[in-house]
């Protein structure tokens, strides 16, 4: 029902916005992934990365403005590539990923703000000197 998805939406909405709401929420929707073995599960591994760099890509109707989300979830989603946990960091980093490509497609200027910057600003501090 219409009621329960706006619901379930605000609480994901709720949750992305707080610190650690990225991971816990990825965490959440990947539990479970990549248990099994071969083509199958690689492939449903691989759909659920993608679904959940959309949910990050895409900025609720709760927040104030898009400039707000990305500042409050890029950092998050940047934090996914420093997992140290193998299994998990692959899939996290997968999510990372696609999010970065997908937002960078949908608003270019704040994700080179919020996303690009911030990663390559340690190769441009050695680039300078």
């Amino acid at each position: 029902p219409g009621w329960l998805r706006r619901l379930c939406g605000r609480l994901l909405s709720q949750r992305l916005l707080r610190p650690g709401g990225v991971q816990a929420v990825v965490r959440g929707v990947m539990e479970g992934a990549g248990g099994g073995a071969g083509a199958e599960a690689a492939a449903v591994d691989w759909r659920k990365c993608d679904a959940v760099a959309k949910i990050l890509a895409a900025c609720p109707q709760q927040c104030l403005s898009l400039e707000d989300y990305y500042g409050r979830v890029c950092p998050q989603i940047l934090d996914l590539l420093h997992i140290q946990d193998k299994l998990t960091a692959r899939q996290f980093q997968r999510v990372a990923t696609t999010a970065l490509l997908t937002m960078a497609k949908e608003h270019p200027q704040l994700a080179e703000k919020h996303l690009l910057q911030p990663l390559l600003a340690p190769l441009l501090r050695c680039c300078e000197t």
